[in-house]
């Protein structure tokens, strides 16, 4: 754990603490009411601190690559949190729907934990933009995930999802999209109305249909088909529909 001889220091805006095996953050964390952001990536911990909440001026929360199995609802009480990073605690299955009151929240990393389903507490988040869950055991996604308004980049890799609702396609602020190795048999045709959408990548999913890309004339367009699978996806559902049609 930390020793207390810190609270000197309660007037640090920023700390950061990495790979030292930290296995605690103290209680007396709360009385660090000038931090902005606190950075314990890649340490032991197992837990976070309900004093946490008292952090009322926190913007970023970086606990990556540590060992934590849940979130106290108290996180909701920091008000200023714009970024909150939880990738790699392996653990990691809900998150409180107390955490929809975060208004400024808008960057989130949740990937490679134990999630089933995208928390509702996301679903109900005004200011989230930047969503990670990739790496998780998702098998579906929710109906209402374009109440997900602002959302800008879904990260979904490496889950086990075999099919997309077909409200994914109101969600018109979405321009980054990867799905990459989950158990996709097929892309619903209301993606073709996703205009904002510039990166979607469904690569290592078992598609029903084979479509093949015209050949490209250059190593520059080969790399930027490779790049973004937009005209894939456009492919496929006009195959898809030409089939059901």
């Amino acid at each position: 754990t930390l020793p207390s001889c810190l609270l000197k220091l309660v007037h640090l805006q920023e700390w950061q603490l990495h790979r030292t095996s930290l296995q605690r953050i103290p209680q007396f964390i709360g009385r660090f009411q000038n931090l902005l952001v606190l950075d314990l990536s890649r340490n032991s911990i197992e837990s976070i601190p309900n004093e946490i909440g008292q952090l009322t001026s926190l913007q970023e929360l970086l606990l990556s690559y540590n060992r934590i199995k849940s979130v106290p609802k108290e996180i909701s009480n920091c008000v200023s949190l714009e970024r909150l990073e939880l990738a790699v605690n392996r653990s990691i299955c809900d998150l409180p729907p107390q955490l929809s009151d975060l208004k400024k929240l808008s960057h989130i990393d949740l990937c490679m934990n134990q999630f089933t389903t995208i928390p509702s507490a996301l679903l109900n988040m005004p200011s989230l933009e930047w969503l990670d869950m990739g790496g998780n055991k998702l098998r579906e996604l929710p109906d209402a995930i374009d109440r997900m308004e602002n959302l800008h980049t879904l990260w979904l890799q490496r889950n086990e999802i075999t099919s997309l609702p077909e409200t994914i396609g109101n969600m018109k602020n979405l321009s980054t999209l990867v799905l990459s190795n989950n158990k996709l048999s097929d892309i619903p045709a209301c993606m073709k109305d996703m205009t904002n959408l510039r990166f979607v990548n469904f690569r290592d999913n078992p598609l029903e249909l084979e479509v093949t890309l015209p050949p490209c004339e250059n190593a520059e367009e080969e790399e930027q088909q490779e790049m973004f699978g937009i005209e894939f996806m456009h492919m496929y559902i006009q195959e898809s529909l030409k089939k059901t049609g």
